[in-house]
């Protein structure tokens, strides 16, 4: 795994069928009822606050608030967050992070693992949100057209730069949807070409254990550990646009190892 000597966990999986009849099936709802409830009741009230005091002081003088709000949510979701970084992960880089995507709670999960200030590119629909688009707008993510006029494309990838030339490092999402079955889906090109364009470092990043804990197509939640993989630094500097699929496959094994062996082990395990 480019250099990191930790193995990944293994996260014991409790699959729906052992949750669909009886107490079993009873005591999930119950559960994930108790755990939406706490982690509702702390995050609306702090993040109403976090976002009214956005209007009067710069996200990033309050960025330690924002990342206990994340965490504390986690715990109140039922989740046990631990990191594990490889030894030639850099903080202090500027950078693209690339993280496969599960569920919901990613952003939470991100924000309050990852040792850096970062903001988002998000789908431009979500800015239109009452509300929490104005507070992504207000955070400083970046908008991803919904459609793929030139003029859209050329406003994200100028604010893109913008973020970057100012030191704030970008997460991504390159499959572009969660995944239904907890694997890694293949990636789309567009935040490759960024990174080669601008010359932006990469930085993978694997979340194991939030598919388990939370998937797409079900509402409940089972409390457990998700492990968050902090990989090396990818230089792309010195790349080309033929460089593009190597580098996308690359990032794709690095990002994927970890999570297909923890789902590997758990499938043996049950």
């Amino acid at each position: 795994m480019n250099g990191e000597n930790e193995q990944p966990m293994s996260v014991p999986a409790t699959t729906e069928s052992r949750d669909a009849h009886g107490p079993r099936r009873v005591w999930a709802i119950v559960r994930s009822t108790y755990h939406w409830l706490l982690s509702a009741a702390y995050f609306f009230p702090v993040c109403s606050f976090l976002v009214l005091l956005g209007i009067f002081v710069d996200p990033r003088k309050n960025d330690g608030a924002q990342r206990w709000l994340c965490r504390v949510t986690m715990k109140a979701a039922g989740v046990k967050l631990n990191v594990k970084r490889s030894p030639g992960f850099d903080p202090a880089r500027t950078c693209f992070f690339l993280v496969n995507h599960v569920n919901l709670f990613d952003p939470f999960v991100l924000y309050a693992t990852v040792p850096q200030f970062f903001r988002g590119l998000e789908l431009e629909s979500h800015f239109r949100i009452p509300v929490y688009g104005w507070m992504m707008k207000r955070f400083g993510n970046v908008p991803v057209p919904d459609n793929n006029r030139p003029s859209d494309l050329k406003r994200m990838w100028r604010l893109t730069r913008a973020a970057l030339d100012s030191g704030v490092s970008l997460a991504v999402f390159p499959e572009g949807q969660r995944t239904l079955d907890g694997r890694v889906g293949a990636f789309k090109d567009g935040v490759f070409r960024m990174a080669l364009q601008f010359g932006t470092p990469i930085i993978p990043v694997s979340v194991v254990g939030a598919f388990q804990f939370n998937k797409k197509t079900s509402w409940l939640l089972r409390p457990g550990a998700i492990t968050v993989y902090l990989h090396d630094v990818i230089e792309t500097k010195d790349l080309g646009k033929e460089d593009v699929p190597a580098l996308r496959d690359r990032i794709h094994a690095i990002i994927s190892r970890p999570i297909h062996e923890s789902l590997d082990n758990s499938q043996k395990t049950n």
